[in-house]
């Protein structure tokens, strides 16, 4: 394990240093989220509806949406991409390392770093002037943080398997695009899973998406119990292992038919 802590350790400080990106991203998060707190807002205050969860527990998935974008895998990692295309992936093969962990801890690091730096500035701004409430309950916020948790993972291993998926083209764009456009539907981040109709909370449920993004938000905002942290967390990491062993297995396969594009 040490090898892979020790490449996530590195990669986390060498994100860490994109401090100006990270401004620019706070300040596009800002204005995005209160564009979206104003459309649900005015949705909320034409509706006659009774609402699954109440506007002030809306405006604050909402900002926790803003906040923790960059957990979504959204995009794969540029460097691996950049590899891919060129042909120096042959240097990942050859290193004395299990590829799929060290993939793996790449992805935990480049969901984790980029995530932290806007979201506790942004957070702190939502809370003091635009809507955003503390947590439910400290069982809440405690529910919140491990479920964070669990999450990194998933949308790691999805991230993970993103890349994998590269093995089997050239560009690598088409695949990693349309999965990232259905997960980041599939998780809350576009509407709350809870305001989606009622005959497809069933299916909503049982999907892994909502591990990235819905799960630990309802448990913030006290939507969802405290106690169901431990349910939460376990379909988080049920289906972190099937990605998992997914992702291995594929690679297996397309480390033996890669050919190497590049000089």
């Amino acid at each position: 394990m040490r090898p892979y802590a020790a490449i996530l350790s590195a990669r986390i400080r060498t994100l860490l240093q994109y401090r100006a990106a990270a401004l620019a991203g706070l300040v596009t998060q800002l204005f995005w989220g209160a564009v979206r707190v104003m459309v649900f807002t005015a949705f909320y205050r034409s509706s006659t509806a009774t609402p699954p969860m109440s506007l002030p527990d809306t405006i604050s998935y909402l900002w926790l949406i803003q906040a923790l974008l960059l957990l979504l895998p959204f995009r794969v990692d540029p460097e691996l991409q950049a590899m891919m295309r060129d042909g120096s992936i042959a240097y990942e093969l050859a290193r004395p390392t299990d590829l799929y962990w060290l993939w793996y801890a790449r992805a935990i690091a480049q969901r984790f770093a980029p995530a932290l730096l806007r979201a506790v500035p942004l957070l702190l701004i939502a809370w003091a002037f635009l809507g955003l409430q503390l947590p439910a309950s400290p069982g809440a916020a405690l529910a919140f943080a491990i479920s964070l948790g669990g999450a990194l993972l998933l949308s790691s291993a999805l991230s993970t398997l993103m890349v994998i998926s590269m093995l089997w083209t050239i560009s690598g764009d088409g695949f990693s695009r349309a999965f990232s456009i259905v997960i980041m539907f599939l998780s809350g981040s576009f509407v709350p899973l809870p305001l989606f109709p009622e005959w497809s909370q069933p299916l909503l449920q049982a999907l892994p998406f909502r591990g990235v993004m819905d799960t630990p938000f309802r448990l913030y905002v006290g939507h969802l119990p405290p106690e169901e942290v431990l349910l939460g967390l376990a379909h988080q990491l049920l289906w972190t292992g099937l990605f998992v062993l997914v992702g291995r297995a594929l690679l297996a396969r397309g480390v033996t038919r890669l050919v190497v594009q590049g000089g």
